[in-house]
């Protein structure tokens, strides 16, 4: 990931992607908001390499390990470190109770949509005939941003920020898993800032593709 020279150092920080993972994809938007140079290391989900599992034994990304060999694991506290360090358009900087509005909707977002959105995109995974049940329990989470951004430009206020990158990259599995469906739906406002999403530059970075590290050594890994 290129970014400003200004922040690269010595011993920039490796991390450990998978280019459709939405957990990756958000984890690499604050990266690339906060200015943060690192080493990409684009892996297989099917043939993880060794060095990430000796940093993360869990396996799953993303991953950062950083110069003093401390193990970021968890892809919204690499995104708090990223913008805990540099923060240039401000997405932490919120009053206390937009903050505690930020992490509830990222929380239902982690929680029960992501429950949902796996058993809609998978439903084989779960021993299920089709996900059309577990799609219709999505909505209730569609219908909250829908209204958020009928008041709201973004879903962190009037300029994107931490919950749009942090939310986006789901909306966007759950909207790819039946476009034809998704496009049918009351979902105006939400289907307007996904796609304006997806046609900003800072998406287009951060999905450029990376050769698998440090080889082709495994198959295409879990699709996103």
């Amino acid at each position: 990931m290129l970014t400003s020279k200004a922040h690269q150092s010595p011993s920039p920080p490796i991390l450990y992607s998978f280019r459709r993972c939405p957990y990756a994809m958000r984890a690499r938007l604050a990266l690339q908001a906060a200015g943060q140079f690192v080493e990409h290391r684009e892996v297989t989900l099917k043939n993880k390499p060794a060095e990430m599992l000796r940093a993360s034994p869990k396996g799953t990304v993303p991953v950062l390990v950083l110069a003093d060999g401390t193990v970021l694991k968890e892809s919204l506290d690499i995104m708090r470190w990223a913008l805990g360090h540099n923060d240039p358009h401000s997405w932490l900087a919120q009053d206390e109770a937009g903050q505690g509005d930020v992490q509830v909707l990222i929380a239902q977002n982690d929680g029960e949509f992501k429950f949902h959105l796996d058993r809609y995109k998978y439903p084989n995974r779960y021993g299920l005939a089709d996900g059309v049940a577990h799609r219709e329990l999505a909505r209730g989470f569609l219908d909250l941003l829908q209204d958020t951004l009928a008041r709201h430009s973004f879903l962190s206020g009037a300029r994107f920020g931490l919950a749009d990158a942090a939310i986006v990259p789901f909306v966007r599995q759950f909207a790819h898993t039946d476009p034809t469906w998704f496009a049918a739906q009351a979902w105006n406002n939400l289907a307007q800032w996904l796609q304006d999403f997806e046609a900003s530059a800072a998406f287009a970075l951060v999905m450029e593709k990376h050769p698998v590290w440090p080889g082709d050594v495994g198959g295409e890994g879990e699709p996103g």
